[in-house]
């Protein structure tokens, strides 16, 4: 029994570590073709490209979500009990939930873009990228649907591969479209007189990936379905159960399971909608031109939120394959191990995030200058600058929220958000109004909110299980690191351009700023030799530190 125990966590664990790699990639994929699709769109398509997902992202929380993650659930609930009628008529059910909510959603989008770019966003040359988004929302509904089924049969892999798929097929197709529609725009520029018409449809162009990919990933599950129909089937001839659930008794289940996780879906991501339909407003009613806005809004959603993203993705995978391991410890009820296991995902998310938040502020100008190469990055690298601290902030917020859902508590990271949401909200209306620092003022407020978020979900976990975050591993050393590591990355970078040129420098200084981190935080046992020995190629690494004599005799 205990070895049947052991085999299911170990399975667990695995289908969990497969959807966290797939989630990796799949961000990393994400943050980078967001680099040419940005030098070909420029700051102004970029911003009528922001507005239009800020849009499609709440249409999304409202229509599918939530799908996966519940039908996952209710799915698997029926499916341990051998209920395999019962779970196929769930599946049923949620189909035609988003097939209805998903429909009726993008076409009240796609009919109503102009209203919405126009009155609502004050953006109107937006609605030619959100008429292209609208039909997406139908067709990630049904994919939220297919993927739930598969991972409540306890295979995450369709899910997996399916986000690679539409992930790379997002990328090529956005490049492309942004491209070629760039031309079209600009064809009708020339005649309508409007330059902005060549941002627009680029804009447009880059949406076409999204559709695309989604697209490519629903038919890639809905083959998998297909093949693996059969075999449910026959497991549906074996269900000897008598319990028979009406559609009206499902639909009820769905809903009481959906509302949840689109209230905590919505409180956590509408931030982005607030933002920018407060940033647009207040700026036109102080008298600045849409194209000067819409330039900033792409500055922060193109450069700045690109760069933001990279040690936030890393984060937010180290988060996910946590709640697994965490969820298997809870059973146990041995605080001190989950005590450790908070502290060990703290730790290397910190190991990331201080550095990255320190090379943002001493190399963000050199450092978009080498991948943004066609813009003007003055304004966004004081952006990068300035928020830099909020990646600190936003890794162990994202951390800590896994915790306590890990802890089965779904209700507490959501107060704790909506409460960090209402400072947020107070905070960039002042910022904007009151001290006019327009996109800056949405800058700041990221910091706000994340830091809010970090303050109150460790209030929550110090009266939950008692857990007081540890300080000298996890942000005294890494930080004197990182400092350490700054100073020798602007003297090398200093040295480098006048020989070899600013982008030569940016690289190298890069790579001396790793190596220099990595040194001093061993020399400081930030990382101990154990842990060391513990990551991929670990013993090689630790070789070379004692052949360094970066951890000799420490642990030995």
């Amino acid at each position: 029994m205990a070895e049947q125990r052991r085999k299911k966590e170990k399975n667990f664990l695995v289908q969990g570590s497969i959807l966290a790699i797939a989630g990796v990639i799949t961000k990393i994929i994400g943050a980078v073709y967001r680099i040419p699709l940005t030098n070909i769109a420029g700051a102004e398509g970029i911003g009528y490209y922001s507005v239009a997902f800020s849009i499609y992202s709440v249409a999304l929380m409202l229509t599918s979500y939530s799908l996966p993650l519940a039908v996952s659930k209710l799915v698997s609930a029926r499916v341990a009990v051998g209920e395999y009628r019962n779970a196929y008529k769930v599946f049923k059910g949620a189909m035609t939930f988003a097939l209805l909510a998903g429909g009726f959603v993008s076409l009240l989008i796609f009919l109503g873009a102009d209203f919405i770019a126009s009155h609502i966003m004050h953006m109107d040359m937006s609605a030619y990228a959100l008429r292209v988004l609208a039909p997406c929302i139908l067709i990630v509904a049904l994919l939220g649907v297919l993927r739930g089924f598969f991972q409540g049969n306890g295979s995450m892999v369709p899910t997996a591969i399916s986000q690679v798929v539409e992930q790379v097929v997002n990328a090529v197709a956005s490049i492309a479209g942004a491209y070629f529609l760039l031309q079209a725009g600009k064809s009708i520029a020339e005649t309508r007189g409007k330059k902005s018409y060549g941002p627009a449809y680029a804009a447009a162009g880059g949406t076409v990936g999204t559709v695309a990919g989604a697209l490519a990933a629903l038919l890639f599950v809905a083959l998998i379905f297909y093949a693996y129909k059969r075999i449910f089937k026959r497991q549906m001839k074996r269900d000897r159960t008598r319990r028979r659930e009406s559609y009206k008794k499902i639909y009820k289940v769905l809903f009481i399971t959906i509302a949840p996780v689109i209230l905590s879906a919505t409180v956590y991501n509408i931030s982005d909608f607030i933002d920018t339909a407060m940033f647009n407003n207040i700026m036109a009613a102080q008298g600045f031109k849409k194209v000067e806005y819409a330039e900033l809004l792409g500055m922060f959603g193109g450069q700045y939120t690109t760069m933001i993203n990279v040690p936030l993705s890393i984060s937010s995978a180290l988060a996910a394959s946590l709640i697994p391991s965490l969820v298997a410890t809870v059973q146990t009820g041995n605080r001190k191990q989950i005590h450790n296991k908070i502290n060990m995902v703290s730790r290397f998310n910190m190991l990331i995030a201080i550095p990255c938040a320190v090379g943002f502020v001493i190399l963000a100008k050199p450092l978009l200058d080498l991948l943004y190469f066609t813009q003007d990055n003055t304004k966004p690298a004081l952006m990068l600058q300035l928020g830099a601290l909020s990646v600190v902030f936003f890794c162990l917020s994202t951390v800590t929220n896994s915790v306590l859902q890990g802890l089965d508590d779904m209700m507490t990271p959501v107060r704790n958000a909506a409460i960090s949401l209402v400072i947020h909200v107070i905070a960039l209306f002042l910022m904007m109004v009151v001290f006019k620092w327009n996109i800056y003022a949405v800058v700041l407020s990221k910091i706000v909110f994340s830091g809010a978020s970090c303050i109150l979900n460790a209030h929550s976990l110090r009266e939950r299980i008692g857990y007081v975050q540890e300080r000298k591993k996890t942000f005294v050393i890494p930080a004197i690191a990182a400092t350490v590591m700054g100073v020798v990355a602007i003297v090398v970078h200093l040295l480098f351009e006048l020989f070899a040129g600013a982008r030569i420098a940016t690289v190298v200084a890069v790579l001396a700023a790793m190596v220099v981190y990595g040194a001093v935080l061993v020399l400081l046992g930030g990382v101990t030799e154990e842990e060391l020995l513990d990551m991929p190629k670990g013993a090689s690494v630790a070789s070379l530190c004692r052949k360094l004599h970066l951890i000799r005799g420490q642990y030995r």
